[in-house]
């Protein structure tokens, strides 16, 4: 039966894929100047099919494809223009609606008018719209620096939020830029290109291709730039040296023409500078938020060199092409201390201390492309390649000892150099049909990806056992890793409309994992002077394969004002595991899952959303919690892996509420997410009593710790988040209040007793942007977290500890060109273990001088980490310890620094417009205005 109903879906879709098609398409402009209105958002609504939506390109353009015959409406919002409506019949041809002209409003928002004030902006459908001239920022400001001070967007964890959620895809006058990475994209694209911004939900790639809205929303910016910024050459390029041998060289630059784009960047430092962009301040140490460890300050000294190049455009007008090539050369040094203070001790009192230094250098090359080809109105083929080639090399060496209540218990000693390449090949094709049906589509999607790591890594250790008597363990030894793995999953779905609202959709999925991995070790033999007695005991070839199928049936019922989904899927999985060192060991596990999910969606106007969704999955165990073998890089903490353990399973409930109003700019956010796992892959720890001997030359004495991953049920976590936005008026500012509640339950086997670490966290924080002027610009911002920490085992382990974030960033221009700014992070932590830091202030000041023509240039003095107190500390909750970890950071530098500013438009503004009419300020979303 399954095969026949595949059959004529097959022979379906052959036959409708000749049928005749039809697209519907036109142009927007204003109807006072005839000027083209780029960015306006456009919605197609039939009778029994979910609407249609896209934005107009920089003509004003847009297009619908695949449209079925029918009665339409044809809706246009845009900034400071009347709504649109026309009715459209489809017929079988395409539809060329013309030049549709849009009438200004007469009006602005009431609530936030004021006299000689330029309006913040404005509510379309789904879509909120600000307007760039509202928002005060410096000269040289990007458009990060912009969004953020727009009602509602902020920074959290490094990561740029619109209304509580990460902004994830930023589009440039309708066209994707800077592919996913959306944070690049706003901080290489200068403020004052930019006329208005719009923010709204984009569905999934997935979603649009089947046709079958599966609740999956990016959060996306669409960037309207101003008419006469749309091509020419702008960015910065940047040098400086300190004191210290401190230096920093880098550059970002666009080439815009329209619709082709072309992002180029380079950088060479050593201060813990990650990338280079327009929006980059003088020193490298100005740098606040922005870097690669989700906001906080890099651990360690950084010396990176790197080049980058992003490209977009449209090959046709039915062919995007954007993507992303870098090459990156970093070199870490870093010098950690931890401390473990164990929750359950078979010692009274026992502790471990660490020091371990690391110097690795690392040399990457990364490739991603996306081809968006919409072949004619009922076929699309969307292709999304990555590679990433990276080779490290690294120098460890560590000396950690265990303490307990009468003394010393072990002390080790490790030296250790790896070399190792690997590459990473995964590709996602997607291809999807739409029938004559509206609603009716075929889609389908293959995932392949290729991965292999090969390496070397010499290591010489010692350690010592105080049991009565001092005992020496020596090793000596050399592995050889070869590892690969290669994974594919296919997938087939068919969408079929049911009466006016619903639809339901059949989709079947298969997938495997084929891991081979092999390690071989070798001893070090005095005799022969090379590596050649092999160790089995760390020695390991093992292959395995996780071969799952799934079949899903889903119903969705959709309206205006709500959207319900339930769908069912059944799992079969198969995990197979072949294994030869360090013994022999095949076994076949099979595992059957009825994995539900369930999706509404409620609006209760266009601006009060509710969304919930519960979704059920598992999991399945990595090649590294797999392998029985042990790792050798710490001879007193030992780790193994397990090849009995089942995949997981995990219950999954969120919540999300959002609320905006457009007449007061006002914003409020919550979301909730709690999940329960089954089968949790924990750890189960044993701290020996006794010595144990794995082999003739090795051994685990008294006090070592050997960890092995196990199946424990228990898990929770539930965790919750709020955001509130508004601007204030008696300081021309934008004040946001954020805060969240979490709770995690973390089963744990210690010396076989289980374990509950419980883990409970209360966060609130405070945060005012400024928009008084271009010359005053400030940001301040104050975080608390308090945590709790109770064990259901020797409670008299339970920890309780706070931490609180103050940040200050102030930019203040001042007489004939002079500019200071400075950067004030604070941070206070109390409950850490006694020798680490609790507190410290980290300041970081420049003062400048715009030089030459249109103060391009500018000349700098700064001074990173000015009371040299700069720190990093963290602490860790595990299921048996609690541990805290304070690493080696970049203090007090003093640099000079030269920037130049490239700002060369040759873009046109309409005949109509004068060349002062070009300020930002104007804000009719793509055209300047009075």
């Amino acid at each position: 039966m399954k095969k026949l109903l595949l059959t004529l879906l097959l022979i379906s879709a052959i036959v409708n894929a000749y049928a005749q098609s039809a697209a519907v398409f036109g142009t927007v402009k204003s109807a006072s100047d005839a000027t083209a209105l780029p960015g306006a958002t456009v919605i197609l609504e039939g009778d029994s099919d979910t609407p249609n939506t896209t934005i107009t390109d920089s003509e004003g353009k847009f297009r619908f494809e695949r449209v079925p015959a029918g009665d339409y409406t044809l809706r246009i919002n845009y900034l400071g223009f009347q709504n649109f409506t026309r009715a459209v019949q489809q017929q079988g041809k395409s539809v060329d609606l013309g030049t549709l002209s849009l009438q200004e409003e007469a009006t602005a928002i009431k609530e936030v008018q004021v006299v000689g004030r330029v309006p913040l902006g404005d509510q379309k459908g789904d879509t909120s719209q600000y307007n760039a001239g509202a928002f005060k920022t410096a000269p040289d400001a990007s458009a990060e620096d912009l969004v953020t001070k727009m009602p509602g967007v902020t920074i959290q964890d490094g990561k740029v939020q619109a209304q509580g959620e990460d902004v994830q895809q930023v589009f440039v006058d309708g066209k994707r830029y800077f592919g996913q990475d959306a944070d690049a994209a706003l901080r290489n694209l200068p403020a004052e290109v930019i006329e208005s911004v719009q923010i709204f939900d984009r569905r999934s790639d997935a979603s649009e291709m089947s046709g079958f809205d599966d609740g999956n929303r990016e959060k996306t910016m669409n960037i309207v730039t101003k008419p006469d910024k749309r091509k020419g050459q702008f960015g910065k390029v940047s040098a400086g040296y300190g004191t210290d041998d401190r230096y920093m060289v880098g550059a970002a630059v666009n080439f815009f023409n329209e619709d082709r784009r072309f992002t180029v960047t380079g950088l060479s430092n050593n201060i813990n500078m990650l990338d280079f962009s327009v929006g980059e301040t003088p020193g490298g140490g100005m740098r606040g938020r922005r870097g690669g460890w989700g906001g906080r300050t890099p651990n360690g000294i950084i010396s990176t060199n790197m080049v980058g190049v992003n490209y977009s455009d449209m090959w046709s007008d039915k062919m995007e092409v954007s993507g992303n090539y870098s090459f990156m050369n970093r070199e870490f040094d870093e010098r950690r201390y931890s401390f473990q203070d164990f929750t359950q001790p078979i010692f009274p009192g026992q502790t471990y201390t660490e020091n371990r230094s690391n110097i690795t250098v690392e040399n990457s090359h990364r490739f991603n492309m996306r081809l968006d080809y919409k072949i004619n109105e009922r076929n699309r083929l969307l292709i999304t390649p990555n590679i990433t080639v990276q080779q490290n090399r690294s120098n460890t060496s560590l000396f950690g000892t265990t303490n307990w209540d009468e003394g010393l218990l072990n002390e080790t000693q490790d030296i250790s150099n790896s070399d190792n390449a690997s590459i990473n090949l995964n590709n996602n094709i997607f291809y999807s049909h739409s029938f004559t049906k509206p609603g009716r589509v075929f889609s389908t999607r293959l995932r392949t990806d290729y991965s292999s790591n090969n390496g070397d890594y010499y290591r010489v250790s010692n350690t010592t056992y105080f049991d009565g008597e001092s005992r020496n363990v020596d090793l000596r030894q050399y592995s050889d890793t070869d590892r690969r793995g290669f994974s594919w999953e296919g997938n087939v779905s068919y969408t079929e409309p049911i009466g006016e609202n619903s639809r339901v959709q059949l989709e079947y999925e298969i997938g495997n994992r084929d891991n081979d991995s092999d390690r071989r070790t070798y001893s070090f033999e005095e005799q022969t002077g090379r590596y050649s007695e092999l160790d089995t005991i760390f020695t390991s070839t093992f292959k395995s394969q996780y071969l799952t199928q799934e079949a899903e049936l889903g119903y969705q019922y959709n309206t205006e004002q709500m959207r319900l989904q339930v769908e069912v899927e059944y799992q079969h999985a198969q995990l197979q595991n072949d294994q030869q060192f360090p013994r022999v060991l095949n076994f076949d596990r099979t595992f059957h899952s009825i994995l539900p999910s369930a999706q509404l969606e409620y609006k209760f106007s266009k601006t009060r959303t509710l969304f919930l969704d519960y979704r059920a999955n598992t999991d399945a165990p990595s090649v590294e919690q797999l392998q029985d073998v042990y790792d050798p890089s710490n001879s007193v903490q030992a780790r193994i892996g397990n090849p009995n353990l089942d995949q997981s399973f995990q219950n999954r409930l969120m919540m999300r509420y959002r609320n905006f109003d457009p007449e007061t700019n006002k914003v409020f956010f919550v979301f909730l997410m709690s999940s329960i796992t089954q089968n949790y892959i924990a750890n189960s720890t044993f701290t020996l009593r006794d010595e144990i001997r794995l082999s003739d030359d090795f051994a685990l004495g008294q006090g070592a710790r050997l960890t092995r991953p196990v199946n424990l049920d228990g898990y929770y976590n539930v965790r919750s988040f709020f955001n509130y936005g508004q601007p204030v008026s008696f300081i021309n500012a934008n004040f946001n209040v954020n805060g969240g509640l979490g709770y995690a339950r973390i089963p744990g086997l210690n010396n076989d007793q289980l374990n509950y670490a419980n883990s409970t966290n209360m966060r609130l924080g405070l945060s005012l942007s400024s928009n008084i002027s271009e010359k005053i610009d400030f940001n301040i911002s104050t975080s608390s977290s308090y945590n709790i920490i109770e064990n259901t085992q020797l409670t008299n382990q339970d920890n309780n500890y706070f931490n609180q974030s103050t940040q200050l960033r102030y930019n203040w221009i001042f007489w004939k060109g002079m500019v200071y700014r400075t950067e004030l992070n604070h941070q206070y932590n109390s409950g850490l273990s006694a020798g680490l830091d609790p507190n410290y202030l980290l300041w970081n000041m420049s003062i400048s001088k715009k030089v030459f023509k249109n103060q391009k240039g500018e000349v700098s003095l700064s001074v990173n980490d000015l009371l040299n107190q700069n720190v990093s500390v963290q602490r860790n909750v595990r299921s048996d310890y609690i541990e805290d970890v304070q690493t080696n950071v970049l203090q007090r530098y003093f640099m000079l620094t030269f920037t130049y500013n490239i700002r060369n438009y040759s873009g046109k503004l309409p005949e109509n417009m004068d060349g002062n009419q070009n300020e930002r300020g104007n804000w009719r979303g793509g055209r300047p205005g009075n």
